[in-house]
């Protein structure tokens, strides 16, 4: 499907239709198809980020359909670097980071999406990976809708050394286009795999 450019008044429209049909397509992926693909992903995480030693880097729990990187954190742990997990503090406000590892009792966040608790850490990340539903060529990421993770990057990026941001998912989630709005911003990097 191509896509084409949009009229404003329709933009957000189309925008959750592709949302719609990037979901339903990936939560379609088998299990043990998804799984390869994941092995794969952090492969490729690992020949990007070279030595992550001291280096903390935000994950997040996956959600409908997303690549799980919960054994590729583990290792990075063994390797010593830390590890956080995104949390949704309001609407409409950035995310904050808390420390993360298997030791961790988690608590249910927004959407029940397990998060760390109120009393783990709140830590700044030098990498922050972003699960994506739909990127482009320009490396503009379709979310889920919130903003959450453009306003967290903004935010950084204006108060301090800017995290390296990934986006992460499979093949099938390339658009052509998101249709970025002025307040999008693109990721630094891309892995998508194929599964």
């Amino acid at each position: 499907m191509t896509n084409l450019p949009c009229p404003p008044d329709n933009l957000d429209r189309w925008r959750q239709s592709e949302r719609d049909r990037l979901i339903e397509a990936r939560q379609k992926i088998p299990v043990s198809v998804r799984q390869a693909a994941d092995k794969e992903l952090a492969k490729r995480l690992d020949a990007l980020l070279g030595d992550i030693s001291g280096r903390i880097i935000s994950l997040y729990w996956p959600f409908r359909g997303e690549p799980d990187l919960r054994h590729w954190a583990a290792a990075c742990r063994k390797s010593g670097a830390g590890t956080a997990l995104p949390v949704v503090v309001a609407k409409a406000t950035p995310l904050i980071f808390r420390q993360w590892d298997a030791a961790t009792k988690l608590d249910k966040g927004v959407w029940n999406i397990p998060i760390p608790p109120a009393d783990a850490a709140i830590v700044i990340p030098d990498i922050v990976l972003a699960p994506v539903v739909g990127l482009d060529a320009q490396l503009y990421r379709l979310g889920y809708g919130g903003g959450f993770f453009d306003r967290t990057i903004a935010a950084m990026r204006t108060t301090g050394p800017s995290p390296a941001v990934i986006g992460v998912g499979y093949d099938m989630q390339r658009m052509e286009t998101i249709h970025p709005h002025r307040f999008d911003i693109p990721m630094d990097h891309a892995l998508l795999v194929p599964a």
